[in-house]
């Protein structure tokens, strides 16, 4: 019976569906898009200095290193099967401390993020890992959103598209369920309870006391649990000025999604006390569109929006001279992206 409610759950809440069936009216777009630029790529000129245009197999190290360092945590770059006494010695050397974050260099949804507590849960990650991955210092402040950026570069001044505030798998206790009933209790998360058991496993049948709040998932994907909200109301002139100083330090960066994690909001519109978590490109989706009360006709308008937008950028940059990836780079490029998928699905 719960599988079935949860069935049905999944089938009338739009934001649980395949994106292979959500953007359909963008595979249609993106078609006409090719004719006109001539090219199935052209995407990877939106942003000249991420690797295709941060469409697939970037790499997080190289847009960290486009970010002036105050505004990002501390980050080192581990490759694949450096030994944990090396890697222990560079968190030291670098005062990145515990709890810490370790996430792969290319990233997929979310996948293999983990916020590792000492150093036996550094070295069980970095020996099942078979990618290279990030050791990021925790970001101190407790509230994150995603802020949708666009600068067309015949343009001075870019724009927020939109915001997306997000609500962590946070539980609360009532000093008589155990952790695993209360996730039992909400279909959202009921859905990352497989993965929670092989993460928490006996910890879960622990009973919260009255008010004793768990944040299981200290990471705002919505893939992990964690819950979207559109907070666009929150773009202001101030806001928005904010931004496109800090944009205009980031070379080459005109589209993509910035993860950020702050204080409050008035500080964030002033430019203090905030740090980005990270910057997707060509990629990224306008995450405000997954807000439970948004309706699929509109998730569909503000996605083919800015698709609109990319094809804009793109071909601005290309009459500026900045080339679109050939068809053999293209496939090239996409059969890595492939391949990496099916190694980081199996961490």
């Amino acid at each position: 019976m719960k599988r079935i409610k949860l069935f049905l759950h999944k089938v009338t809440h739009w934001e649980y569906w395949p994106y292979q069936v959500v953007y359909i009216p963008v595979y249609f777009q993106y078609i006409y898009y090719v004719v006109r630029t001539k090219s199935f790529f052209y995407f990877n000129a939106s942003n000249p200095t991420i690797r295709n245009g941060g469409f697939f197999m970037e790499s997080k190290k190289e847009i960290y290193d486009l970010i002036p360092q105050k505004y990002y945590p501390t980050t080192l770059l581990i490759e694949n099967k450096t030994p944990i006494d090396i890697i222990e010695n560079l968190i030291q050397s670098n005062n990145i401390k515990y709890p810490l974050i370790c996430k792969p260099n290319v990233g997929l949804r979310g996948t293999a993020v983990k916020k590792i507590h000492n150093p036996e849960e550094l070295s069980k990650y970095a020996n099942k890992a078979n990618f290279d991955f990030l050791v990021q210092n925790l970001i101190p402040y407790q509230n994150e959103i995603g802020l949708f950026y666009i600068k067309l570069p015949n343009e001075e001044k870019g724009k927020i598209t939109g915001i997306v505030a997000k609500e962590f798998l946070i539980l609360t206790g009532n000093g008589k369920n155990t952790i695993k009933e209360l996730l039992e209790k909400d279909p959202r998360y009921q859905f990352q309870l497989k993965t929670l058991e092989e993460e928490y496993k006996e910890k879960l049948n622990t009973v919260l006391q009255v008010n004793e709040t768990i944040n299981l998932v200290p990471y705002g994907n919505h893939c992990r649990g964690t819950k979207f909200i559109d907070a666009s109301n929150l773009i202001t002139p101030k806001l928005t000025d904010t931004f496109n100083t800090i944009c205009n330090q980031i070379e080459g960066f005109n589209y993509g999604r910035m993860d950020i994690m702050f204080s409050s909001y008035d500080e964030l519109e002033n430019g203090i006390n905030f740090q980005i978590v990270e910057i997707n490109g060509a990629i990224s989706e306008p995450t405000h569109i997954y807000d439970p009360n948004h309706s699929l006709l509109h998730g569909w308008k503000e996605l083919t929006k800015h698709f609109h937008y990319l094809y804009l950028i793109s071909k601005q940059n290309k009459q500026k001279g900045v080339p679109y990836l050939t068809f053999k780079q293209g496939v090239k490029e996409f059969k890595k992206h492939n391949n990496y998928y099916n190694t980081i699905l199996e961490f």
